[in-house]
């Protein structure tokens, strides 16, 4: 365990490093980005190694699989669960009831019934809204390829944005994966100009955060106003495929 824990706290040193100059290439404050450590279909030991390494935040995709993790790691209270993936409406209870910030939101109808179950649980869910910014028919989310439409999201971004239950905190993408990830920078700038249209149109929401940028192109998001980046592999290394 001890080898397993230098490792990965030297990847995240790394990784809050490189976060930290690409912040500052931008004027901004390093401490305004936060480093989500991706930790989906990572074995208990590997997240447990994370946590004693210094990971504050861990990104979870499947909903059953991390709430198991969360379960076994119930006296790690100083940790963030972060709730990235794709999520069926008919495990939103699990969201609402285990999780800090639903960073994927995509539709008005998980929205309500992540409202419903927050409220079983007498709570305010923090959540994010996911947007599809590079028109891929493979990702989830809000189409937002073209900027003209922009206008016909309005009415579902409101509806969500009355809902006792949820607190809306701003945006998340993921952008076409590219080898160079220089390409990637356009999408990013689309997210933050849609946040700004947003917080334009229905300013009682603060629109603070904006969740994007992962292991291949966080610096180029951080240099764009990523307040969250994802990353996995490039901390704590491979990842088991997943067995369905």
């Amino acid at each position: 365990m001890s080898d397993l824990v230098t490792s990965i706290r030297e990847n995240y040193q790394k990784t809050l490093d490189s976060i930290a100059t690409a912040a500052r290439k931008a004027g901004r404050a390093p401490d305004s980005v936060r480093l989500v450590v991706v930790s989906k279909l990572q074995p208990l030991e590997v997240v447990e190694a994370a946590i004693e390494a210094g990971a504050q935040i861990l990104g979870e995709n499947y909903p059953e699989e991390a709430v198991q993790k969360i379960v076994q790691l119930k006296s790690q209270t100083k940790v963030e669960w972060h709730i990235i993936g794709h999520v069926q409406s008919r495990k939103a209870r699990l969201v609402a009831e285990h999780f800090a910030l639903f960073q994927s939101l995509d539709s008005l109808k998980l929205a309500e019934r992540s409202d419903h179950f927050a409220a079983e649980f007498k709570r305010v869910l923090p959540v994010l809204l996911e947007f599809n910014v590079g028109g891929e028919e493979s990702k989830t989310g809000w189409g937002a390829a073209d900027e003209r439409r922009w206008t016909d999201l309005l009415d579902e971004v409101r509806a969500i944005s009355a809902l006792e239950h949820l607190q809306v905190r701003g945006l998340m993408t993921m952008p076409p994966l590219f080898i160079n990830p220089e390409k990637a920078r356009p999408y990013f700038q689309r997210l933050r100009r849609l946040r700004d249209f947003l917080a334009g149109q229905i300013p009682q929401i603060e629109w603070r955060e904006l969740s994007m940028g992962t292991s291949a192109d966080y610096a180029i998001a951080v240099e764009e106003g990523a307040t969250l980046v994802r990353i996995g592999q490039a901390i704590l290394g491979p990842r088991p495929a997943r067995g369905d």
